[in-house]
């Protein structure tokens, strides 16, 4: 069924590890030419690294989503096929306590830096006179809210309404842009909170009653990716095993 991405070129933003590295090495694994993009040039080069070892091609790109200039320079001599906007930061705590400066983070990669990437990317396959395909990574949390997260759920949520604009702009170029919502993902950086008694209990109000695995975004990435998606433009897919369905 994705047979078609073999030979084309994606851009993952965001991976020198975590979901962006899974991401990159999936696509690598369907034949794309991946270039993986990041601030860490060491982690990028460990990404790229991985994907030769597995017979893949990859390049690492020095990237930081929050420099518009950063941003043009990734897009100023390529258009990809299929950018992953997955470059993302948070910040926890009360509302009430949240800096000044750390709202301002979090808003401007969350949502700035997708947007910044999106509009380059678009303008690169203009230019180039093609279409293309956008996944913008979002969350669960951008269509139902937690507490402690004030700054994360609002740019997430943002995400989500601006995939839907940018859909509406830019179908008649033939680019499509969707948006993956992830619900919890067990990651190395989240997996010592999940083997405590407040991670047992969250995940108990998960539906399938398990954390989910990157491998569980494989399919939903790759529909969106190729032509198996090609009637999908302006919407959101979820991954949450259930999470968004369960009882308040």
């Amino acid at each position: 069924m994705f047979d078609d991405l073999a030979g084309k070129s994606a851009l993952v933003t965001g991976a020198s590890g975590g979901l962006g590295r899974h991401f990159a090495c999936t696509l690598a694994a369907r034949g794309m030419r991946v270039t993986v993009a990041a601030r860490r040039q060491a982690a990028l080069e460990e990404t790229c690294a991985l994907i030769a070892n597995a017979g893949g091609t990859a390049r690492a790109l020095a990237l930081d989503v929050s420099d518009p200039a950063s941003v043009a320079a990734a897009f100023a001599s390529e258009a990809y096929d299929l950018v992953v906007n997955n470059a993302g930061v948070t910040s926890d705590g009360p509302a009430l306590m949240t800096a000044e400066e750390d709202w301002a983070r979090v808003i401007d990669t969350d949502l700035g830096g997708v947007f910044r990437v999106a509009q380059a990317a678009a303008r690169a396959l203009i230019r180039e006179g093609r279409g293309g395909s956008i996944v913008n990574i979002a969350s669960i949390l951008g269509l139902r809210v937690a507490g402690q997260v004030a700054a994360y759920a609002t740019a997430k949520a943002g995400v989500v309404q601006l995939t839907r604009a940018l859909a509406l702009e830019w179908a008649r170029h033939g680019i499509r842009v969707n948006a993956l919502c992830p619900g919890y993902i067990e990651t190395d950086l989240n997996r010592d909170f999940f083997a405590s008694e407040p991670g047992q209990a969250l995940i108990r109000r998960i539906p399938q009653r398990r954390l989910g695995q990157a491998s569980d975004l494989d399919g939903p990435l790759l529909l969106l990716a190729g032509q198996a998606g090609a009637f999908m433009t302006g919407t959101e897919i979820v991954a949450d095993g259930g999470h968004l369905v369960s009882s308040l």
